[in-house]
């Protein structure tokens, strides 16, 4: 095991790199596939409509576990919504069902007690180093922090990965993850000498063999550049990255050009269930889908198993380089 982190020595996790939440990807496909790598990966909860079905996938995703793998835990994001779902028996099932890791993002207070008190690790999700000292205060055990570069929901602010892990080097007391615009080696590397316990992607993960998405997404992700994705819902304080097709196009001219606009007048186009299509259509311009910026750095779809490798040995290779830079001559 070459590195030794916060993930590798309390989770037992082989390579520190984390598959986070992702809303109708992370799902025991992709998940076991990570896990059978040796890095953490998270069933995204809110992608089964009830919590038995979360229940079900669980147990799908356990069954399809290697004799080396290690454990994998369930995302729980708790937004403001018209009709939240029960996010309380969603952490019940995961809790039952013997899950001992649970990412979470937005207000974790609902569920942050009970996940605690039955043991649980809580690596908790979020954009600002404000959130994440507060997130501190409240209990959770590691920080995952988003860079605007992320795709998705990055937050108002325009905070860099960059600026973010230095500060968070500088004041948390927790550990912390690098997230938001990381696919390879060289920013592995990078994300370690930040004092990062790892490095969690999205994007990146999604273009494995195993992640439950049409190849033709995939292709388009291969395809995309660092110019591909957009900002739209700024208007709202929503502020979300996606990928730059003919739907987000649209988002982004009627959020900057009609007056008094409202979110109702994009509601239509920002359709989770039209965004869920894209992934089972392969129809790229189907709906809206979350795409980050580090898509310019991914040029291939490999399994989990060798991205997991090549991103651990391009690490040590960039680790190997930049000590050679350092003059160890003694000085006065």
């Amino acid at each position: 095991m070459p590195f030794d982190t916060w993930l590798t020595s309390q989770l037992g996790i082989r390579i520190p790199l984390v598959q986070g939440g992702m809303m109708w990807v992370g799902k025991a496909d992709l998940v076991s596939a990570v896990a059978n790598a040796g890095c953490l990966g998270f069933l995204t909860a809110l992608t089964f409509e009830t919590p038995e079905l979360l229940r079900a996938e669980i147990r799908k995703c356990r069954s399809m576990l290697e004799a080396d793998a290690v454990q994998f835990g369930v995302n729980i994001t708790l937004l403001p919504a018209i009709n939240p779902p029960d996010y309380m028996a969603y952490a019940k099932v995961a809790v039952e069902e013997g899950v001992r890791v649970i990412e979470t993002a937005g207000d974790p207070s609902k569920i942050l007690k009970y996940i605690k008190d039955n043991g649980c690790t809580v690596i908790h999700k979020c954009v600002t180093l404000k959130h994440a000292l507060r997130a501190e205060k409240l209990g959770v055990d590691c920080i995952s922090i988003d860079g605007i570069e992320c795709a998705g929901h990055g937050g108002e602010y325009d905070s860099t990965s960059l600026v973010l892990l230095s500060l968070c080097a500088e004041q948390l007391q927790i550990p912390y993850l690098a997230s938001g615009g990381f696919a390879n080696g060289r920013q592995f590397a990078a994300a370690l000498a930040l004092g990062a316990a790892g490095v969690n992607m999205g994007t990146r993960w999604m273009t494995t063999k195993e992640a439950p998405i049409h190849p033709n997404v995939k292709d388009a992700i291969v395809k995309a550049t660092e110019n591909d994705t957009i900002l739209v819902l700024r208007k709202f304080r929503n502020t979300t990255r996606l990928h730059k097709n003919k739907v987000s196009m649209e988002v982004f001219k009627i959020e900057n050009t009609k007056k008094d606009v409202e979110f109702r007048d994009v509601a239509h186009l920002m359709s989770g269930k039209r965004g869920k299509g894209v992934y089972e259509t392969g129809d790229v311009d189907a709906g809206v889908w979350s795409l980050g910026m580090c898509s310019g750095l991914i040029h291939d779809v490999p399994s989990c198993k060798e991205l997991a490798l090549r991103l651990q040995r391009e690490a040590e290779e960039a680790l190997e380089k930049t000590s050679v830079l350092r003059n160890a001559r003694a000085r006065l």
